[in-house]
C-alpha cells in the first residue's frame, strides 16, 4: 500500500519516507498519503528487544576456562540512524555484545567474574550503549545469565566450601567450649561457697529426668556422709570389743562418756595375828 500513496504507522513505529532514495522525513503514528511510486516508507520499530548473547568459551585473567552467556535489551531510539548508518541493526548489536562480553570475561579473575557479576555486567553495557549510540540505539541492560565451570573447577570449589564450612564450625565450636568453660568455673565457685547449691542441682536434674519416666533412677544421696557413718560406727565397735576406753574420734566424752567396769563388793580380809 504504501506505494499506492497510502501507510499507517502504528503506535510503537515511525515512518522513514524516501521520495526517489532522498530522505524526506519521519513519519509519526497514524494515516499518512504519499506520492505513488515515488516514495517509499521503512517502518522502524522503538520497542524494547531482547536479545540473547550466545555462550562461547572464555579463558580469564588467572587462565581458568569458562562458558559465558549474556543477555542485551536495547531498542532503537532514531529511526533515521537505524535505516541510514547502518544495514541490519539486531545483527551489529549482537555480534558487538558477543565480542564485548568475551573481551571483559577475559579480563577479568574467575572469583570476579562468580561474585562480581554486576561491575561487570555495568562495563559491558557502557561499552554496547558508546559503540551503538552511532547507530541510533540505546542498549540500557546487560546481563551475565549463565557461567559454565570445568568439571574439574566445580568439584575444586566443592572441596574449598566444605573446608570452609568446617572452619566455621570448628570456629563456633571452640567459642561455645570456652564460654561453657567460663561459666563452669562461675558455678564451681558458687557452688564451692555453698555446698547445698550442689544438692539442689542434683534434685534438679532428677526433676528433669523424672518427666519422661521411663528409666528407673538410682542416685546415691549423701554417699560420703554414708560412707562415714558406716566406718564411724564399725570402728567404735571393733574398740569396744577389744577393750579400750579411749574415746573414738567424732565422738563426745561429755555426751557418750566411757563404759567403767564395776568392782565386785567382797568383805576385807581378817589377819588372825592381828
Amino acid at each position: 500500500m504504501p506505494n499506492m500513496g497510502i501507510a499507517i504507522v502504528r503506535q510503537y513505529e515511525r515512518g522513514v519516507v524516501f521520495r526517489l532514495g532522498r530522505l524526506r522525513g519521519v513519519r509519526r503514528p497514524g494515516f499518512h498519503f504519499m506520492i505513488p511510486f515515488s516514495d517509499r516508507m521503512w517502518k522502524v520499530s522503538l520497542r524494547t528487544v531482547t536479545m540473547p548473547v550466545p555462550s562461547q568459551q572464555v579463558i580469564t585473567q588467572d587462565n581458568v576456562s569458562i562458558g559465558v552467556a549474556a543477555v542485551a535489551y536495547f531498542r532503537r531510539v532514531d529511526a533515521v540512524k537505524a535505516i541510514v548508518e547502518i544495514e541490519n541493526v539486531s545483527q551489529a548489536v549482537g555480534q558487538i555484545a558477543q565480542t564485548t562480553v568475551r573481551n571483559i570475561v577475559g579480563r577479568s579473575l574467575l572469583d570476579q567474574v562468580l561474585t562480581d557479576t554486576q561491575t561487570l555486567n555495568l562495563a559491558i553495557r557502557e561499552i554496547l550503549d558508546s559503540i551503538t549510540q552511532q547507530w541510533g540505539v540505546q542498549v540500557f541492560l546487560v546481563e551475565l545469565k549463565d557461567i559454565e565451570l570445568p568439571t574439574s573447577m566445580q568439584r575444586a570449589m566443592a572441596r574449598q566450601a566444605e573446608a570452609e564450612r568446617e572452619k566455621r564450625a570448628k570456629i563456633i565450636a571452640a567459642e561455645g567450649e570456652a564460654l561453657s568453660a567460663g561459666r563452669l568455673a562461675e558455678a564451681a565457685d558458687v557452688i564451692a561457697d555453698h555446698p547445698v547449691a550442689l544438692q539442689l542441682r542434683n534434685l534438679q536434674i532428677l526433676a528433669e529426668i523424672a518427666v519422661e519416666k521411663n528409666s528407673t533412677i538410682v542416685f546415691p544421696a549423701q554417699l560420703l556422709d554414708s560412707v562415714r557413718a558406716v566406718n564411724r560406727y564399725v570402728a567404735e565397735q571393733s574398740r569396744s570389743a577389744a577393750g579400750h576406753d579411749t574415746p573414738l574420734p567424732g565422738l563426745d566424752p561429755v555426751k557418750d562418756p566411757p563404759a567403767v567396769d564395776a568392782a565386785p563388793d567382797t568383805p576385807p580380809e581378817i589377819n588372825p595375828g592381828e
